[in-house]
């Protein structure tokens, strides 16, 4: 199993935004787009969805950007790929016509294996993946930011 670049770029936002802390200004698109060399064109697109499910607040306009709007270490690693995956199949049976669909283990034996990675997701909560080290380099990150640019704007709203 691979995790989607949508997936991917979700988790890296919110574990960045989870790292934000007090920052005067909101964290901007054009911010993460350039800390994880992202096209802002998909983080665009993920940052709606985040936004649409309810765990990032973004503001449009000259002094917008986008924050986390939920408690970090109630937000599960789970649920966030549960939406941002889609609770599908790991197979398509069905799209395929498959002889074997009516009779097949494998289709069970895989539902089984994703609820079992799920499940293991759920232990985790946001603040857990961006604790310790991960959150030390965050914080870095951050840190370096701001130095760069000038009232810790970057460029245009990109929001």
């Amino acid at each position: 199993m691979r995790l989607t670049q949508f997936s991917d770029i979700g988790l890296r936002v919110l574990m960045y935004l989870a790292r934000s802390g007090e920052r005067p200004r909101p964290v901007t698109v054009a911010e993460i787009a350039t800390q994880f060399e992202i096209p802002v064109n998909h983080l665009v697109k993920v940052v709606g969805h985040l936004a649409r499910s309810g765990w990032v607040l973004a503001t449009r306009g000259r002094n917008g950007g986008i924050r986390l709007c939920v408690e970090a270490s109630g937000l599960k690693i789970g649920s966030v790929l549960r939406e941002l995956e889609g609770d599908t199949e790991l197979v398509g049976c069905d799209s395929r016509g498959c002889s074997l669909r009516r009779s097949c283990k494998l289709r069970e034996a895989l539902k089984v294996g994703l609820g079992a990675f799920y499940g293991a997701m759920d232990r985790y909560t946001l603040a857990d993946i961006t604790d310790s080290r991960t959150g030390e380099q965050l914080a870095r990150m951050h840190r370096s930011f701001l130095k760069k640019t000038p009232c810790g704007v970057a460029g245009p709203r990109m929001n």
